[in-house]
């Protein structure tokens, strides 16, 4: 059978036409409500991470503890992207809401000691360069060290306002624990 240009390019834009609405439906289809077990599997594993995290920080294992968060934060996004909404229409309870504001609060006010405390060590870190150009060794060693522990506080405490906030996150979606 012979076919026009016409007919030709009319045919390919009906096969072009009805394979973009077969996978837009198809994709709208997989974004309404994902659901995998692997989502929970997901799930249990960014909370077991945030755990060991808060137990490397409680045993000053300050670069564990980063690492775990970071690596629970990345599930926590994963998740957040996959159930973004779900997540939108999901209503929490009073308590829920209120746990939120809680740890909230608790991670913007670590989050600014952290500030503070930063903004401190480097004054310190300022002063110790100073007595440095002065000659007073003793002095500026001495102004070094605090200025390091300091900005050791500082780190721990980010972690900790980090770990606070994912919290929140393992409460948003604790719909997804078995």
């Amino acid at each position: 059978m012979f076919m026009s240009r016409g007919n030709y390019g009319i045919c390919v834009l009906a096969l072009a036409l009805a394979l973009a609405l077969a996978l837009a439906g198809a994709g709208w289809a997989q974004t309404a409500k994902p659901t995998s077990p692997d989502h929970a599997i997901l799930y249990r594993r960014a909370v077991a991470l945030l755990d060991q995290a808060q137990q490397k920080l409680t045993a000053g294992d300050l670069a564990g503890a980063k690492s775990l968060v970071k690596q629970s934060d990345s599930l926590f996004t994963l998740l957040k992207k996959e159930y973004a909404s779900v997540l939108a229409e999901r209503e929490l309870s009073p308590q829920e809401d209120q746990q939120l504001a809680i740890n909230q609060k608790l991670a913007n006010d670590t989050h600014a000691q952290a500030d503070r405390l930063m903004a401190t060590a480097a004054a310190q870190e300022k002063k110790a360069q100073e007595l440095e150009t002065q000659e007073r060794e003793a002095d500026s060693k001495a102004s070094y060290r605090q200025s390091k522990d300091e900005y050791l506080r500082a780190q721990s405490l980010y972690v900790r306002s980090a770990l606070q906030a994912l919290r929140n996150q393992q409460m948003i979606f604790r719909f997804l624990a078995p």
